[in-house]
């Protein structure tokens, strides 16, 4: 078995035994707006830099693609992303203080 299964597998039962209350899905929510979105935001932005780079030397629908569409994709991705993180974090904490 390879290590990457042993992981995966560890990970798995982890879960599954693991109580998952609202205390927990708040700190996931949290975390995945405080370190995963920016990181998939410089992601993107380096991907998307990269492609206009590209396009210079393209015609055609090459260069809409990688000028326009897959730039305004990605960019709306994102947007929505952070939208429905920061929304989801806001509601949380409005109804926990109501609590």
């Amino acid at each position: 078995m390879s290590k990457w299964t042993e992981i995966r597998d560890d990970i798995e039962a982890e879960i599954s035994e693991m109580k998952i209350d609202e205390e927990v899905k708040q700190t996931v929510t949290q975390k995945l707006y405080d370190v995963v979105f920016p990181s998939l935001q410089k992601l993107g932005d380096g991907f998307i830099d990269a492609i206009r780079e590209q396009s210079k030397m393209e015609t055609g629908w090459c260069k809409l693609r990688d000028s326009i569409f897959l730039p305004v994709v990605i960019k709306v991705t994102l947007w929505l992303i952070e939208l429905v993180l920061s929304k989801t974090i806001a509601a949380t904490a409005a109804q926990t203080a109501t609590a």
